[in-house]
């Protein structure tokens, strides 16, 4: 397996594998693909890689800035991240987070944020923080990983592609 950026040749295939690693899920409302969709239209796909097996995309993650009511600016939320269902639990969404996160510090992001599972996100270093929030989301499935200090004390909103808008 290899972790690489997209290439414009990835997205009709980054499409489909986002929309069959979430179908059905019960914390899913089918949105992902078209998410990742509009940040790339908006120009607002920071960094996305892929991991490939054999020439197959077999999964993806995505980066966007998010925006704190701070004004801090270098923040960027992770997600969405998707594994095809037949290669899940072999490290590749790991390897796709670790490989984001070290991207991302090499140039210069001062933190990322991400809504998801604690027992997933936290080995990577994300905690839920107190100080930096986001409007309706579980306290515990929201976090935070500042590459340098402490979380700014703000509260986070995420692109408009997120909500259907561009």
């Amino acid at each position: 397996m290899i972790v690489r950026r997209e290439r414009p040749g990835d997205v009709a295939a980054i499409y489909l594998l986002v929309a069959t690693a979430f179908s059905g899920l019960p914390h899913s409302d089918g949105s992902e693909a078209d998410i990742i969709r509009r940040l790339r239209k908006a120009g607002a796909l920071s960094l996305a890689l892929v991991a490939e097996e054999e020439g197959q995309v077999v999964g993806h993650v995505a980066f966007s800035p998010v925006g704190l009511s701070d004004g801090t600016d270098g923040w960027f939320g992770l997600g969405p991240l998707a594994v095809d269902p037949a290669f899940q639990r072999r490290g590749i969404g790991t390897s796709l987070v670790l490989g984001g996160l070290e991207l991302l510090r090499d140039e210069g992001a001062r933190g990322v944020v991400v809504l998801g599972a604690p027992g997933f996100y936290q080995q990577f270093g994300f905690r839920s923080e107190p100080t930096i929030t986001l409007d309706g989301a579980m306290a515990d499935n929201f976090m935070a990983l500042p590459f340098e200090g402490d979380p700014p004390e703000a509260r986070v909103a995420y692109h408009r592609a997120f909500y259907g808008e561009l």
